[in-house]
C-alpha cells in the first residue's frame, strides 16, 4: 500500500494537449475513481501512472518515489484491464501465477499465493478450469487474482466492468468494494459510469477535456457540484436545468412564468442563469408551472417522467404510482429540495 501524488501533470501529443496541469492527491489505502465522458483523459492518466504513457510535464510519485522515468515493472503497481487479457491455454491457477512464474518464484510460493487469492475471490473450485469454461464475472475475478498475487502497492483498474451485463456489473461492484475493505489497498479506478463512481469510491475525480472539474466524496459532489458540468454528470437521471432571468424582485423562467424561487444574492437585473433541480425534487402542485409530458417510464419502484417545462427538457422521478400519460399536462413546483443556480454562459455555480 502507498499514497500516490499527481502534481501538475501534463500530456501532449505533438501540439495537442490532452492533460493540462492535473494535480490529484491520493491517500494510502484510498479508493479513488477517475470519471468523465469519453475523451476526457481518464484512461490516459491511468496509463501514465502505470508507466505505459510518458508524461510531458509534472511529477507522479508512488510512495516516496518519483516514478516519471521508471518502467512499469519497477513501479510496484498492478493493472486490471477491460478485456481480462487471460491466456486461453493456461488454467485459472496458471493465469493467476503467471507474474510469479516470470519472477522465478518457487512452486510453494506460487501455490500459497494463488490459494490465498482464490480463497478471497471465491475461485478455489475453478483453479483447474480454462478461461473458455468461465463466465464473464469469473474471468474478471481471475484477472483481479492475477494482480493480487503480486501484492502491489497500488491497484489500477481500467473500466473492468464494461464488458459485463447490468446484473453482473452490480455484483462485481460489490465484490471489488468488499475486496478493497479486506485488503486496504490503494485503488485507482477508471470508469465512464457515474453510478459505479458513486457506489464504489472514497473520492471521485471528475475530468473533462483533460482538466479536473472537481474532487470530493461522492455525496459531496452530488450535493454541492462546483459547476454545471459536474451537476449534470453526477447523478442519474442528471440534474434538470431550466433557463431563467431576473426581473425586479422575481426570477422568471424562459416562458415568462414566475419560478416561485428566491433571487440568488447579487444577481443583477436581466441576467440569464440556469436553475438546477434534481429529478427527485420535482413535485406535483396545483399552482405549479405547467409541463407537457413527453415520455413515461415505469421502473417498478419509481416512475420516470420526461417533460417539456418552460422551454426546457426535464425529468421527474416520482416514487408514488401515479397515473400519468404521454401528452398530459402537469403542474410542477420547484420549491422542494435543494435549488442550484449556475451562470448561463460560463456554467459556474452562483
Amino acid at each position: 500500500m502507498a499514497p500516490v501524488s499527481i502534481k501538475n501533470v501534463k500530456k501532449n501529443y505533438g501540439r495537442v494537449t490532452v492533460m493540462d496541469d492535473v494535480s490529484i492527491p491520493i491517500e494510502d489505502g484510498e479508493f479513488v475513481v477517475l470519471v468523465g465522458p469519453s475523451g476526457c483523459g481518464k484512461s490516459t492518466l491511468l496509463r501514465m501512472i502505470a508507466g505505459l504513457e510518458d508524461i510531458t510535464g509534472g511529477t507522479i510519485s508512488i510512495g516516496d518515489r518519483v516514478v516519471n522515468d521508471l518502467p512499469p515493472k519497477a513501479r510496484d503497481i498492478s493493472m486490471v484491464f477491460q478485456n481480462y487479457a487471460l491466456y486461453p491455454h493456461m488454467t485459472v491457477a496458471e493465469n493467476m501465477a503467471f507474474s510469479l512464474t516470470l519472477a522465478k518464484a518457487s512452486a510453494e510460493e506460487k501455490r500459497r499465493k494463488v490459494a490465498d487469492a482464490a480463497d478471497i475471490l471465491g475461485l478455489t473450485p475453478l483453479l483447474d478450469r480454462y478461461p473458455r469454461q468461465l463466465s464473464g464475472g469469473q474471468r474478471q475475478r481471475v484477472a483481479m487474482g492475477r494482480s493480487m498475487v503480486r501484492n502491489p502497492q497500488v491497484f489500477l483498474f481500467d473500466e473492468p466492468l464494461s464488458n459485463l451485463d447490468a446484473k453482473l456489473r452490480v455484483a462485481m461492484r460489490a465484490e471489488i468494494k468488499a475486496l478493497h475493505r479486506r485488503l486496504g489497498s490503494t485503488i485507482i479506478y477508471v470508469t465512464h459510469d457515474q453510478v459505479e463512481a458513486m457506489t464504489m469510491a472514497d473520492k471521485i475525480v471528475v475530468l473533462q477535456n483533460g482538466h479536473v472539474e472537481q474532487v470530493g466524496a461522492p455525496l459531496a459532489l452530488y450535493d454541492s457540484p462546483a459547476n454545471r458540468f459536474v451537476a449534470q454528470f453526477i447523478g442519474s437521471p442528471s440534474m434538470n436545468l431550466l433557463k431563467a432571468r431576473s426581473r425586479g424582485d422575481q426570477l422568471l423562467l424562459a416562458n415568462g412564468a414566475p419560478s416561485g424561487l428566491p433571487l440568488p444574492a447579487g444577481l443583477t437585473e436581466g441576467r440569464e442563469i440556469l436553475v438546477g433541480k434534481r429529478p427527485e425534487h420535482m413535485a406535483l402542485a396545483d399552482d405549479g408551472i405547467e409541463a407537457l409530458v413527453k415520455v413515461v417510464e415505469p421502473t417498478g419502484s419509481e416512475l420516470f417522467v420526461s417533460a417539456d417545462c418552460a422551454g426546457s427538457e426535464i425529468t421527474c422521478v416520482f416514487r408514488e404510482r401515479l397515473n400519468i400519460r404521454e401528452g398530459e399536462h402537469l403542474r410542477l413546483s420547484l420549491g422542494s429540495g435543494p435549488t442550484y443556480y449556475f451562470d448561463a454562459e460560463t456554467g459556474a455555480r452562483l
